[in-house]
């Protein structure tokens, strides 16, 4: 395969998640193309499996598909130098109330290859402690909990589609029959 080779790079948005750039691409042909990319900040996601063995979910609004979703407790690096295992845990107990005495990555997702660099580390969070909720000003987040199985149908029905959630329940119900 030739290779295709960035030769210029503008910030388009700077923001608090994300920077939006517009790429000036050189082809194998010789043409130049103008490219979006989109950079990310970083963030993690959890797969909390409770003590009976049913997993913490989170139901929120999402304002950008403009619906509630039913999701794996996720969320953003608060600072630069946050690794995604503290940014797991943290907003694991930040969204559900719950503290994780185990963490061990689970899998590594790549959201949106095509326009954007997000890369989600998922962990697999268990021996969990019951604390509290800590939600930002503009979180309305209910708590629920689900056995695996009820969740593969959920997917299957395409009742859950984003796709952290989608990757990380898979993901978990291969690690649990291996």
């Amino acid at each position: 395969m030739d290779e295709i080779k960035r030769v210029g790079r503008k910030l388009m948005y700077h923001g608090v998640v994300i920077d939006a750039y517009r790429d000036t691409m050189l082809m194998p042909n010789g043409n130049t193309e103008e490219w979006d990319f989109i950079q990310h900040h970083g963030a993690a996601a959890v797969v909390a499996v409770m003590d009976d063995g049913r997993i913490i979910m989170v139901r929120q609004h999402r304002p950008a598909i403009g619906r509630f979703t039913l999701e794996l407790p996720a969320g953003k690096l608060d600072f630069k130098g946050e690794s995604k295992a503290d940014c797991a845990a943290r907003e694991l107990e930040e969204e559900t109330g719950y503290k994780a005495g185990k963490l061990e990555l689970l899998v590594t997702v790549d959201t949106t290859v095509a326009i954007c660099d997000e890369e989600i580390e998922i962990y697999l969070a268990t021996e969990l402690m019951k604390t509290e909720q800590h939600l930002d000003e503009d979180e309305d987040i209910n708590v629920e909990a689900y056995d695996v199985d009820e969740l593969m149908g959920m997917i299957a029905r395409q009742e859950i589609r984003d796709s952290k959630t989608v990757a990380g329940i898979l993901a978990y119900k291969a690690f649990r029959q291996s």
